[in-house]
């Protein structure tokens, strides 16, 4: 059996790549106002800050900053998965989604960020990605991605990431 190692940095930041067990599924998007609020329910009792988040049918990327002397994501994403398999099972009914042990894959994949270069190849990664899995062919068509509200805050602008951008360098 693997022997996974986390790195709990207090405050830190990290990138993650979150995905559901079955990679032919699309309840992220499907659901999306879902996620949205399950998200917003742990924020509200685990606040953490969203730097990046861009959400594909059946997987997440995101990056976040964790408050001053916190290091519990993992307790996080654990309520994130829970809440949102219970959700959607409350809508689609048991029959068609499984439980929060089999609707998601049982590890995340996890990175923290170490520098300023670092922390801006990994938002690239996740806004890119997208265009990187063909969904669309740029960035800006993508709906779900906190990368509209990055060009609207002045970081990106609006043509960035169509489908000639190349070795990002980051990700899983």
């Amino acid at each position: 059996m693997s022997s996974y190692r986390r790195n709990f940095l207090p405050g830190g930041t990290f990138f993650f790549t979150v995905t559901l067990a079955d990679r032919r599924a699309d309840w992220l998007v499907r659901h999306v106002d879902v996620l949205r609020e399950v998200v917003k329910a742990v924020r509200q009792r685990s606040p953490f800050l969203i730097d990046a988040w861009v959400v594909l049918p059946e997987h997440i990327h995101a990056v976040w900053t964790l408050p001053h002397l916190d290091t519990d994501y993992p307790g996080r994403w654990r309520e994130i998965k829970k809440q949102f398999s219970k959700m959607v099972r409350a809508l689609e009914g048991p029959d068609q989604v499984p439980d929060a042990g089999a609707l998601w894959q049982r590890r995340y994949w996890e990175h923290t960020i170490r520098s300023e270069g670092d922390y801006r190849a990994h938002i690239d990664y996740a806004h890119f990605n997208p265009v990187k899995h063909g969904w669309v062919d740029r960035v800006v068509d993508w709906p779900y991605s906190t990368f509209h509200r990055a060009v609207r805050a002045g970081l990106y602008p609006e043509d960035w990431g169509g489908k000639g951008v190349v070795n990002l360098q980051a990700g899983e």
